[in-house]
């Protein structure tokens, strides 16, 4: 049985990240991939777009992953491809993890344990569509694999249920293909994708949004033949008498991500309900000593760059981890007119002085006011003139000053402003 510092389960670009970090904070590192090749959902995203906060420039998915692949191997970190985790266990040590590979069962004790394990899309059964099961319906993920990876074009007339990015992106990709896309259907009054995706993705290729709409029910044997679409109310419940018919050859959904944490359950790691990944603190350790978060398994990301961020901070603090010193930790809220504020937890005892906070809106906003509060007395604010739920926003703030205790309680608010 061998030994190493840090143990990153996930080789997409968050778990590449805190690897390298790792490996540049000194420690021994070795990262575990389920898929054949490094890179995670990348690999298949040809679209541009990455890379702009980080490197100023757009690059495809697989440019970015690329950056990060030559970094990983320049520094001789070692990765284990077409490896299953089938057991965590929590030794007094460290942590015991058995894995499966072609070579057999192999078992490998860490100090530190990253988890990058990412997210997975929301099925047609969890989003309650009645019917049949043809043969058709397709999450937007599993529709790009076939297009970007294997070349198979998965429909020629096809319906879109759901606004979020990946399900923009494969309306313009599919069009771009030679599909019909006969529309975007969004059951919500407002679109969930990025504003520049709505415009270079359906905008610009004239592909129309109906917002409160919604597939009720898909017909069909063999495949897909047609599906039901009804208008929906505000609490989102189908109204009687709007049903249409539309005819179709395939259902593409896009309907949401849930971050991947089956493992982090199983050791006990705290889930918060809201972002349905682990409570961390500011270093993304999670309630489990030793085991870190990062990427879209710690909250779903609207941007790459921000999960990459996100992996070397879990990558530093994971080498540096020291399983004798004690935290004193305090609880950091999102309050009125926020969704979720990551992290939930700040550490005392810890470095303080740049502390990443990332937030979502609730709802749409015009002109209104971050306020940051420690025990009710406000130490930090920020003007915004708008806010939008699908676009996460991240501010790094100097909290090593603001005369906090361990009876502090900090809280995130937003209020809204007048209009000028």
């Amino acid at each position: 049985m061998r030994s190493v510092d840090v143990l990153i389960i996930g080789g997409g670009p968050a778990g590449l990240a805190a690897a390298i970090a790792a490996r540049k904070n000194g420690a021994e590192v070795l990262l575990l991939e389920r898929e054949a090749r490094l890179g995670g959902i990348l690999k298949q995203c040809i679209h541009d777009g990455f890379g702009l906060v980080r490197y100023g420039e757009k690059l495809s998915g697989p440019e970015y992953a690329g950056r990060f692949i030559d970094e990983f191997r320049a520094l001789e970190i070692e990765a284990l491809t077409l490896t299953f985790v089938t057991r965590i266990e929590k030794k007094q040590e460290g942590f015991l993890i058995t894995a499966v590979n072609r070579e057999g069962l192999e078992q490998i004790h860490t100090k530190a344990l990253i988890l990058a394990t990412g997210c997975r899309e929301r099925t047609a059964k969890q989003v309650s569509i009645h019917g049949t099961r043809p043969a058709g319906v397709f999450t937007a993920g599993t529709a790009q694999h076939f297009t970007n990876l294997l070349g198979l074009l998965p429909t020629k007339r096809c319906v879109i249920l759901g606004s979020g990015d990946i399900g923009l992106i494969m309306a313009r990709r599919l069009t771009l293909e030679g599909a019909e896309v006969l529309g975007v259907y969004e059951a919500k009054p407002t679109p969930s994708g990025l504003t520049r995706n709505l415009h270079q993705c359906l905008h610009d290729f004239n592909i129309p949004l109906h917002l409160s709409h919604t597939v009720t029910r898909v017909f069909g044997q063999d495949r897909l033949s047609a599906v039901e679409i009804m208008q929906v109310d505000e609490g989102m419940n189908p109204i009687p008498g709007t049903a249409q018919r539309v005819e179709c050859d395939a259902l593409i959904l896009s309907v949401g991500l849930i971050p991947e944490n089956e493992l982090a359950e199983g050791l006990g790691v705290v889930i918060d309900p809201k972002t349905k990944g682990p409570l961390c603190d500011a270093g993304l350790m999670t309630s489990v000593p030793g085991v870190f978060s990062c990427g879209n398994a710690l909250h779903v990301n609207d941007l790459v760059d921000y999960v990459s961020q996100s992996g070397e901070t879990a990558g530093q603090n994971a080498a540096r981890y020291d399983p004798h010193r004690e935290q004193m930790l305090i609880p950091v809220t999102a309050g009125e007119g926020l969704l979720y504020a990551v992290p939930q937890r700040l550490d005392l005892q810890s470095d303080n002085s740049a502390v990443t906070l990332y937030f979502r809106s609730r709802e749409n906003l015009g002109r209104c006011r971050l306020v940051i509060t420690a025990d009710g007395r406000e130490i930090f604010t920020r003007n915004y003139p708008f806010l939008r739920p699908p676009e996460m926003e991240r501010l790094t703030l100097d909290l090593s000053d603001r005369g906090l205790t361990a009876e502090t309680e900090i809280k995130l608010e937003i209020e809204v402003m007048p209009d000028a």
